[in-house]
Parts: structure tokens; C-alpha cells; sequence
């Protein structure tokens, strides 16, 4: 993988999917997103679309309240369609797998300063991407 920089899609792999995103129909576009996500979670061994997700997971958490936009030379430049909630839950899975990979993405960055800045994007990602807590009562209160 060539790593540009610290961003979801500062490296090739994650630019060559946006290019992916780009070239695919638009209906297409979220079997693409969720085609990574899935095989990055149900992987074993090395995350081969480790870099994929990341970026997967950067467009998701753009559609969601409090999410970054991607701005990036490197992104789709075509617009993504309204993505499916469940697509969030996915989302977090695969960062979760990803950020457990200790030989994955971040062993590409030696400096110590840029693997601390990739594992902050990933928490911040995550962050936008939980589902929020279904709220419950504790307890019935009879009128």
C-alpha cells in the first residue's frame, strides 16, 4: 500500500475505490460499500480490504448526524447515494476489526505521530457511526 498521509483515503488502495465508486452505477454503489465491509468482518487473518473499509466507512459516517464530509481530491467525485442506516452498524464492526489489527493499516505508518493520528480518525469515524442507545424505561410508572 503507498500511505500518503493519515486521512481514510490517503492511500492508493482506498483511491482506487473511490475510482470503483466513481465508475459503478449508482445502484451499485452500496453492494460496493457493503461488500467491503462485510468481508473485512467476516475476514480471518490479514485484512486484505482493511484500507476499503476505512474509506467505506468515512463515506458512511459523512451521511450521518455530526459526520466530516469527504472532502478530498482522492474520494469519489461523483456524489453517494443516501446510504442505509444498517450500513453504520456495519461500519463500526469493520473499524472495531480493523483497529484490533495491530500488522494492518497502522503498521504502515513508522513515525509514531502518524499512527496516532490514523488511530484518531478511526475512534473519531467510530464515534459518528455507533448507533445511538435505544433509551428503555427502568421502571412502569402508573398513573
Amino acid at each position: 500500500m503507498g500511505t500518503w498521509d493519515t486521512g481514510p483515503f490517503d492511500n492508493d488502495t482506498a483511491a482506487d475505490f473511490a475510482n470503483a465508486l466513481d465508475d459503478a452505477e449508482p445502484d451499485a454503489r452500496e453492494a460496493l460499500i457493503r461488500g467491503v465491509l462485510i468481508r473485512t468482518i467476516d475476514a480471518t487473518g490479514h485484512l486484505a480490504e482493511a484500507e476499503e473499509a476505512v474509506a467505506a466507512a468515512a463515506l458512511i459516517a459523512a451521511q450521518c448526524p455530526g459526520g466530516d464530509p469527504v472532502d478530498t481530491p482522492y474520494g469519489p467525485e461523483t456524489p453517494m447515494p443516501a446510504l442505509p442506516t444498517d450500513l453504520r452498524t456495519l461500519a463500526d464492526e469493520a473499524l472495531a476489526r480493523i483497529a484490533d489489527d495491530e500488522a494492518g493499516p497502522a503498521s504502515n505508518w513508522v513515525d509514531p505521530k502518524d499512527w496516532k493520528q490514523w488511530r484518531t480518525m478511526l475512534t473519531r469515524l467510530r464515534a459518528v457511526l455507533a448507533p445511538p442507545p435505544t433509551p428503555f424505561a427502568l421502571f412502569d410508572v402508573q398513573p
